[in-house]
């Protein structure tokens, strides 16, 4: 029976986030979900999705949502959310770049989708370990993603920070 339990796997890219986020999901069951929050912005992007469908195999039920995660009843699943930045980015830009509303709108979702009965694996990069963007809207997003994460990581039961494949245990 799965209860409901959230981890967040942080770090930077090419940290082994995902990799990390797939071996806990299939450890805890042998017909995982894998929730893709991307959009395809370029045929090389869908190349790459494709990829990673295969790499995944097929027990894996793949499921692409851009920004409404809570619309798909994950009710006793284990499901990997890959990843909250692109998720973050989805709502960032369709608002215009405005944080505030973003962030509303992402704690929302986030909080309706975390009412089910699910283990919720969710992938985030640490985009603000780096130094300050000259870039206005990058400095934003960067804002929105850090303030989203802290916001996820509170409310997680475990929080998983990689470095170079290694998994460090922080919550």
């Amino acid at each position: 029976m799965i209860r409901k339990h959230v981890v967040l796997v942080t770090g930077g890219q090419r940290s082994g986030k995902s990799r990390y986020a797939q071996e806990l999901a299939l450890s805890l069951t042998p017909n995982p979900v894998y929730l893709a929050t991307s959009r395809v912005w370029d045929e090389e992007f869908r190349q790459r999705v494709l990829r990673h469908q295969a790499d995944r195999g097929p027990e894996w039920t793949n499921i692409e949502e851009e920004k409404y995660l809570s619309h798909h009843d994950l009710t006793g699943q284990v499901v990997v959310i890959d990843c909250v930045t692109l998720w973050g980015t989805n709502f960032f830009f369709d608002n215009e770049s405005n944080v505030d509303f973003s962030l509303t709108e992402l704690k929302n979702e986030f909080n309706k989708l975390t009412e089910q009965e699910a283990y919720l694996i969710f992938v985030t990069n640490e985009i603000g370990l780096g130094g300050v963007s000259s870039d206005s809207i990058q400095r934003k997003f960067t804002d929105l993603q850090g303030w989203l994460n802290q916001y996820i990581a509170q409310k997680a039961n475990d929080v998983i920070f990689m470095v170079s494949g290694i998994p460090m245990k922080i919550k």
